[in-house]
């Protein structure tokens, strides 16, 4: 069954903050496997302008997928996360996350179409700081998978 077109534009609840914390960026680069100093040596960062460690940029990834959740767990859209498959993410940034950011992120549905006998949903995350200055706007592309005929 098709999405309901009427969600296009819909705003989800900002996330409670996400405390980005050194270690959990630290973590994470490690995980990546990317050595870039700026994640895990204050001085480092410094030296490039920060004022302490920087995530890398996939990290927000986990708030606004949070975030997104509001979306895909939304009943009166009808989205069957059985059959989701994630098609794509794009990330715009403002500024790099840093640890001590406390990030909140709103999700904004901006796309539903079909495609094949697929849904595809596009969601916008609007992730921001403390000070309520915005860091980075995501895009994720959901496709969810047409079920199968017997």
């Amino acid at each position: 069954m098709a999405l309901d077109q009427s969600f296009v534009g819909r705003t989800y609840p900002a996330t409670e903050p996400y405390e980005v914390g050194r270690e959990k960026i630290r973590e994470f680069a490690e995980a990546i496997g990317d050595t870039n100093p700026a994640y895990t040596d204050p001085e480092a960062a410094r030296a490039l302008g920060h004022p302490d460690v920087i995530a890398p940029p996939t990290f927000v990834f986990a708030i606004t997928y949070r975030a997104a959740g509001q979306v895909v767990t939304d009943p009166q859209l009808g989205l069957d996360f059985s059959r989701v498959v994630h098609g794509d993410q794009q990330f715009a940034y403002t500024r790099p996350v840093r640890a001590g950011d406390r990030l909140s992120a709103t999700s904004t549905i901006e796309v539903i179409k079909s495609l094949a006998g697929n849904d595809v949903l596009t969601i916008r995350g609007e992730v921001h700081d403390q000070h309520g200055e915005h860091v980075v706007t995501t895009h994720m592309k959901l496709v969810a998978r047409a079920a199968e005929e017997a």
